[in-house]
């Protein structure tokens, strides 16, 4: 059991420390390179500067339209290859659009402009159907050529304006087009009378499911109009990330040393459960997409704290325990016990605030919600799993075997 705990103890600590270092520094194998986390996490407006564009819809619009407009915009711009861009609602009538990384704000407030209509277009340049006109648009494989394909479903309007124009044209290129933008210009070949093409020609299937989503977007529900465009220069993001990194180092730093000095060698577990802790919520950004923003980092900061609020309250039960003059072995497991419902019901409630926030909140509060929410989570599992089995080993092999290890002084222990 020693030997085991030995084992599995020192192990734990190396691969933390590994995977700490490669997260923090990324690595190098041989042409090949393991990014480091500031290398992968997306940077929001606020850190690295861009365009912010406000748009206002002209005329009424009913709430589902706003949504649909929304969701539309938000496909297109990266659809057209503008990453790590936020559209949100913005009160009543309005729509925020942040690009980051983009400083031309002619050049965004122009693309945005372009992502308005759909159409198909004939060789004579007039106009066959717009996006209302399409149902649905299916990428796939061609079942006898394994060429990627997209499967044209019209409306029954639509369907009878494209039997003309396939008629007229037969042999022809029609092109299909985001406004000014050619999507792809396909040959008719055939007269469709149904209302169900294929088109052919893409170089892959994901270059075939791109096109379908834009084709899929069809033309805004509403007209819009540029009402405010800002330039956010990088100078904030320049001062502000490094003084937030700064302050958590600082934080962590602290918070070790507080460990450390109070609680003793399980502090020492706690810290080293911590340091996973951090890595495991980087990472968990890194995965779902998240574009981290100052709100977003407030909101990691305040995780860190609660990680270690967990602890707190495991070790302090330990010390109850151990007051009442029990071994070592009882009161990690009585303590660990007597503790996971307090940590439980905080943690859950912090839960609950953070996706009422999320649900409720827009844009900054979104980002907090979110990074608040999963560092909960991960300080969950760290704390009933990682420092639990930490401690564990630690007091088989010995490193905790009476009182005063976690800073308990008891009469007659030496």
């Amino acid at each position: 059991m020693k030997r085991k705990s030995t084992i599995l103890l020192v192990l734990s600590v190396l691969i933390i420390a590994a995977l700490s270092c490669v997260g923090a520094f990324g690595l190098n194998v041989g042409d090949y390179r393991v990014k480091s986390f500031g290398e992968l996490i997306k940077k929001g407006l606020d850190l690295q500067g861009g365009v912010s564009v406000v748009e206002q819809i002209q005329g009424k619009a009913t709430a589902s339209d706003l949504e649909k407009t929304i969701e539309l915009i938000n496909m297109r711009i990266n659809k057209l290859g503008v990453s790590e861009t936020s559209v949100s609602r913005e009160g009543n009538n309005k729509i925020r659009i942040d690009v980051p990384g983009m400083f031309d704000k002619d050049e965004v407030v122009n693309l945005i402009g372009k992502t308005g209509k759909l159409t198909f277009v004939g060789p004579d340049k007039k106009v066959i159907l717009t996006g209302s006109d399409v149902s649905k648009a299916t990428p796939g494989l061609d079942q006898q050529t394994q060429k990627p394909i997209i499967d044209l479903t019209l409306k029954s309007a639509g369907a009878k304006k494209f039997a003309t124009a396939t008629q007229k044209f037969m042999g022809q290129v029609i092109t299909i087009n985001m406004d000014d933008q050619q999507l792809t210009a396909p040959t008719v070949d055939s007269v469709i009378t149904n209302g169900d093409a294929q088109i052919t020609g893409f170089s892959t299937l994901e270059d075939a499911k791109s096109k379908a989503e834009i084709i899929n977007s069809g033309a805004l529900p509403v007209k819009l109009k540029v009402v405010q465009s800002n330039v956010v220069g990088a100078s904030l993001g320049a001062t502000a990330l490094p003084d937030s990194i700064l302050a958590g180092e600082v934080a962590l730093g602290i918070i070790f040393i507080f460990m450390i000095i109070v609680y003793r060698v399980p502090g020492l577990m706690a810290d080293i459960a911590l340091v996973l802790f951090t890595y495991l919520v980087l990472l968990v950004f890194v995965e779902i997409g998240v574009t981290l923003t100052l709100s977003g980092i407030a909101g990691l900061l305040l995780t860190i704290g609660m990680a270690v609020d967990a602890n707190v309250l495991i070790f302090e039960r330990f010390k109850e325990e151990l007051k009442l003059g029990k071994s070592v072995k009882s009161a990690f497991d009585a303590g660990f016990h007597r503790a996971m419902s307090s940590i439980i019901d905080s943690n859950v409630t912090t839960i609950i605030s953070g996706c009422v926030l999320y649900t409720l909140g827009s844009g900054t509060v979104k980002g907090f919600a979110l990074t608040l929410v999963t560092g909960v989570i991960v300080s969950m599992f760290t704390a009933i799993i990682v420092t639990k089995h930490l401690l564990s080993w630690a007091i088989n092999i010995g490193m905790i075997s009476k009182a005063s290890h976690f800073g308990v002084s008891l009469r007659g222990d030496k």
